[in-house]
């Protein structure tokens, strides 16, 4: 019964393979047909791909615009959470202090508040100081959600991170920033890796606040692809272009720290 047991086993993991996997396959597919290939039905599986639909995306200089736009504002606010998040775990998962517990309950609960609820004084505070439609007034946004992500994650890592080793760099005269830098980035590279990629595909996917809180000069890549779904016809194969585009980025940015990311991810497994 065991190979049975496998088999199913096996058939259900690419159920789920096929079943995530998919959407995915679909967007991109549909990115090389044409609007009449989209639409047929049944479904069109063997054709003859075009890059017209690429040709019209990278020619729109709105949607190129809208990419660097996303692009400056993932990083920036991905790295600013990295370099803000990482000296603050470090001090939760090593010191003892005054209202420890109620700030860490803090970071936790950020996570409890809907992003909707937050739109609309949001942009009142922003209106005000005369930041909308800038690159600031996202990065300033992502962050606060970001934050806690990177704060939580983090500090779980560190406190896997043998004190002895801390003890060790002290007799030898290391300073504290010595051993926060050489030792507990070093060893914490995979939750921070984790958490720069939970950090980066939000700041890269959000739309709500994107949407509020930019008109033309700042628009970010969601919000330029759901400008396209407007008027009597629907440009699928643009859409779907644009998507792929907007998608690229964070897979390539995922392979690059995929180590890390499988380490991060299986931190504490093997306790």
């Amino acid at each position: 019964m065991r190979w049975l047991s496998r088999l199913l086993h096996g058939i259900g993991l690419l159920a789920v393979f096929l079943f995530a996997v998919f959407p995915f396959y679909w967007m991109v597919s549909s990115s090389f047909k044409t609007q009449t290939q989209i639409l047929a039905s049944p479904p069109i599986w063997l054709f003859h791909p075009t890059l017209g639909n690429y040709a019209q995306v990278f020619a729109d200089e709105k949607v190129t615009r809208a990419v660097l736009s996303s692009l400056i504002v993932a990083v920036c606010s991905t790295g600013l959470s990295l370099v803000l998040a990482a000296p603050a775990a470090y001090a939760l998962a090593r010191y003892e202090f005054r209202g420890k517990a109620d700030l860490w309950f803090w970071f936790i609960s950020n996570r409890f508040i809907s992003p909707i609820v937050l739109a609309l004084p949001v942009y009142i505070i922003a209106r005000n100081l005369h930041i909308l439609d800038t690159h600031l007034v996202l990065i300033l946004v992502y962050i606060t959600f970001i934050l806690p992500i990177v704060v939580w994650i983090a500090t779980d890592y560190f406190r896997s991170i043998p004190k002895e080793l801390e003890e060790a760099a002290r007799l030898e005269g290391a300073s504290q920033f010595d051993i926060f830098w050489r030792i507990y980035v070093p060893l914490g590279a995979p939750g921070l890796a984790v958490s720069a990629i939970f950090g980066f595909i939000f700041s890269w996917n959000e739309l709500l606040y994107a949407l509020v809180l930019t008109r033309r000069d700042v628009q970010t890549a969601p919000v330029v692809a759901t400008s396209f779904m407007s008027g009597y016809e629907i440009p699928w194969g643009k859409i779907m272009a644009t998507g792929t585009v907007i998608v690229l980025p964070v897979t390539i940015f995922a392979l690059l720290v995929s180590r890390q990311m499988v380490r991060g991810l299986t931190m504490g497994a093997t306790k």
